[in-house]
């Protein structure tokens, strides 16, 4: 079979390789992979500043955004074949800490996880691959389209979760929602929000392009100034950008009560003033709570499942900017205008 794989330690080592198929000890179910959603993590693995392979390998198939169809399935599981799945990204860490062991993978105390297509583990850029029932989640058959949005999904399933369990520390009856950046993430976030009956509002600084389009046809406000330029008081910020200046702003704004998801991944940046002495005061007299949230267990991908299910799966599939054939995987990575989401097709008919 064909399949994505780079060298761990070596940049740009992107290449096609044919490889054995999975073999049966891999796991009991067999999938067919479907297509591949690609992200900056890819481009960070792509570039060697992070990636392991497999033990006693040196090599690492990519991909961890994932859709398949089982091919076949052990009898008494819940799954059959020409089931739609989607591969869960993280596993629990070999100690078994007691996160881990808890099922909250998610939040483990050792950092020695494995990720399928990061750290460790194969991921789902080839034409076949195996697991166990556990390793996966089966979706609804009218999400074969944009099942592939399923695991950014999860990462907003997750920080909804956590803001509604902070909210109910206390009074909390929250009506404006503030995402920062409009990509895939910022985007899914909207959503959630929208979904929940809220006032949903999304800076980016795209004007006229498909992000705005998007988000108009959600129902959410569009934004090209700044969240403190543009005078709303959220009582929830989903950050979903990374960039210091933004996380600045939205660490000094929010409504009293409120509560900031960071979603985003930053680089070090030591030139970015920030006054702890006011965001002090502002946090304790205002109660806010700021906190920072990444990957997902297997109950943020059953959730997230269920918001893409009863979501517009015309408005989803438009997330999907452009669809890759798997030989032409180069051009996957290519930075074009207008993209948001790229995948890649494993498909015959790609």
């Amino acid at each position: 079979m064909q399949a994505l794989i780079i060298t761990p330690g070596q940049k740009d080592s992107l290449e096609l390789r044919d490889l054995p198929e999975p073999e049966a000890g891999e796991g009991s179910v067999l999938v067919e992979t479907l297509a591949v959603g690609l992200c900056a993590t890819d481009r960070e693995v792509i570039a060697a500043e992070f990636g392991t392979a497999p033990e006693d390998r040196d090599y690492l198939v990519m991909g961890h955004e994932n859709l398949g169809r089982v091919v076949e399935a052990p009898e008494g599981s819940d799954l059959a074949a020409g089931d739609l799945v989607v591969g869960i990204v993280r596993r629990p860490c070999a100690e078994n800490c007691r996160a881990c062991a808890a099922g909250e993978w998610d939040m483990c105390l050792t950092g020695t996880y494995t990720e399928h297509g990061i750290e460790g583990l194969d991921g789902f850029a080839r034409e076949y691959w195996r697991g166990d029932p556990d390793d996966m989640v089966k979706l609804e058959p009218s999400l074969e389209r944009v099942g592939v949005l399923l695991e950014p999904a999860t990462i907003l399933a997750k920080a909804w979760e956590q803001i509604d369990r902070i909210g109910g520390r206390a009074y909390f009856r929250p009506q404006v929602v503030a995402v920062t950046g409009a990509g895939p993430v910022g985007l899914l976030g909207a959503l959630f929000g929208v979904q929940r009956g809220l006032e949903v509002h999304v800076f980016d600084l795209e004007e006229d392009g498909p992000k705005e389009k998007l988000t108009k046809e959600l129902g959410a406000v569009f934004h090209t100034d700044t969240l403190p330029e543009s005078g709303i008081n959220p009582d929830i910020i989903i950050e979903c950008t990374g960039v210091p200046t933004v996380i600045n702003d939205v660490l000094q704004h929010g409504a009293k009560n409120s509560v900031t998801c960071l979603t985003g991944v930053s680089e070090a940046d030591g030139e970015q003033p920030v006054d702890l002495g006011a965001l002090n005061l502002n946090l304790v007299m205002d109660n806010r709570v700021v906190f920072g949230t990444v990957n997902a267990n297997r109950r943020h991908y059953l959730k997230a499942a269920a918001a893409l299910a009863k979501s517009d799966a015309r408005w989803l599939e438009q997330l999907i900017s452009r669809r890759v054939p798997l030989a032409d995987y180069a051009q996957a990575f290519e930075d074009r205008d207008g993209d948001i989401k790229v995948v890649l097709d494993l498909r015959d008919d790609a």
